[in-house]
């Protein structure tokens, strides 16, 4: 879905800059539809990455800084690689929960099952469960459920997942964002049940979910505030999230965001063409497939400020 990966180096957001972002952020955090002390996916704060567990020192200052900004309904969201064993998992969450965390997300698919054991992520579920009640979520509920039943122990390959009787049928039926360097590194996957398209299939498609939204966006460790997600590509510098917001995007300064904002793809892909753009033969699989595509080679041909991080076109297609 984005671009992370053990390769990255490990620029880890600056205790200013978290503090000064947060702050802004503050002012506008709406709560979960059950108060302040409640979580849900799309409202609150959540603390992610990449994944926050490792730099656990980090998570609990900025657990601990936005409890003191009053920031409502927030949660974390990890993948459960360093929950080794009861004690150590139930001694994290309830630091976290002492300096102010309300919940906790538990990541569940089998992009993940590649290289967490299931045991630790059933671990964390459960002790979760013990220490935030409700407020544990688990996404996607439907992979946690059949792997339960799958009485799958340790870790499996995802070629080992599809052998499992009735996983890619499943997999079907599962929700599914076809972007970042998912599309790059599981086209074999996806031919199994995604058409491909060419290009002109998706110019006049409008973005989905919405490309601008007040809701579920993010803040990555450089500072760019992303859309959605839209993983590579900047709104601009959310340490300025109060003048961004009162001066909105400059699009004429931002080609590519004006391309993006006004849903003109087909002019974004004759503008790319022009500079020497080749389409993938095999078309792509989404709309998010073609935009990415798009920018990834636009950000080969000169360095573009709405193209952020520049690491994160580096590491696309990358194992």
């Amino acid at each position: 879905m984005y671009g992370c990966s053990p390769s990255w180096k490990a620029d880890w957001i600056s205790e200013p800059d978290l503090r000064l972002i947060l702050e802004q952020l503050s002012r506008t955090i709406e709560p979960a539809p059950f108060g302040p002390q409640s979580v849900s996916l799309s409202h609150g704060l959540h603390f992610t990455g990449g994944e926050p567990f490792l730099n656990f020192p980090l998570l609990c200052k900025a657990v601990e800084q936005a409890r003191e900004l009053h920031i409502p309904s927030l949660f974390v969201e990890t993948n459960c690689f360093w929950a080794i064993n009861d004690q150590q998992t139930r001694n994290k969450l309830q630091i976290l929960k002492s300096l102010g965390l309300n919940g906790i997300m538990i990541s569940v698919n089998p992009f993940y099952l590649e290289y967490v054991p299931f045991e630790r992520t059933r671990r964390c579920v459960e002790i979760g469960y013990e220490i935030f009640q409700s407020n544990t979520m688990v996404y996607q509920l439907e992979f946690w459920r059949h792997f339960l039943e799958a009485e799958i122990e340790g870790r499996l390959s995802l070629d080992q997942f599809l052998q499992l009787e009735g996983s890619l049928n499943f997999l079907r039926q599962t929700e599914f964002f076809v972007m970042g360097r998912a599309v790059y590194r599981m086209g074999n996957v996806f031919n199994q049940f995604f058409e491909t398209h060419p290009a002109s299939y998706f110019f006049y498609q409008p973005c989905d979910p919405p490309f601008l939204r007040h809701w579920h966006n993010h803040v990555d460790n450089y500072g760019n505030y992303l859309p959605g997600f839209c993983g590579g590509i900047s709104l601009g510098d959310a340490r300025h999230l109060d003048l961004l917001i009162n001066r909105g995007i400059e699009l004429e300064d931002n080609p590519i965001l004006r391309f993006i904002v006004e849903n003109d793809f087909y002019g974004f892909y004759e503008f790319a063409c022009q500079l020497g753009y080749k389409a993938p033969p095999q078309g792509y699989f989404s709309k998010c497939h073609l935009c990415l595509d798009l920018r990834r080679f636009m950000s080969l041909t000169r360095d573009y400020r709405e193209l952020q991080p520049k690491v994160f076109y580096q590491q696309i297609d990358k194992q």
